[in-house]
């Protein structure tokens, strides 16, 4: 099964326990989000949404909040000793769908737990 879901203003297509990179969205890390804007359920007898699917939404968990690449524009006009640089960085949401909803359920799954950490020196111990 797979959904296209709208975001940011672009559209992704996702199944379950993709990791995607979409515009900032609100939440904290390790919670559950609902993606409402559903335009596409796939599978075996997909439906299209006119223009969102009735009662779909993709259950997804906030990995992590970051910042894009560095964008420089540079503008010069030549022989007139006139230069402007601005530069910025995107806001950006790393997301793990967990689940394709239909029908206004609700989410199943909770969030995954976060693995431990494990110190260099109890790592070197156990090797020997």
């Amino acid at each position: 099964m797979f959904a296209v879901i709208k975001t940011g203003g672009k559209q992704y297509r996702v199944v379950p326990d993709d990791v995607l990179e979409v515009g900032k969205i609100a939440g904290e890390v390790g919670t559950i989000v609902q993606l409402n804007e559903v335009l596409v359920v796939g599978g075996d007898t997909p439906v299209l949404g006119v223009p969102t699917v009735a009662g779909a939404s993709v259950a997804v968990e906030v990995l992590d909040h970051k910042r894009g690449p560095k964008v420089i524009a540079f503008k010069k006009r030549r022989r007139k000793n006139s230069r402007r640089k601005r530069g910025y960085r995107d806001e950006i949401t790393v997301l793990r769908v967990t689940e394709i909803l239909t029908d206004g359920a609700k989410p199943t799954k909770g969030p995954r737990p976060k693995k431990e950490k494990v110190a260099k020196e109890s790592a070197k111990e156990a090797a020997e």
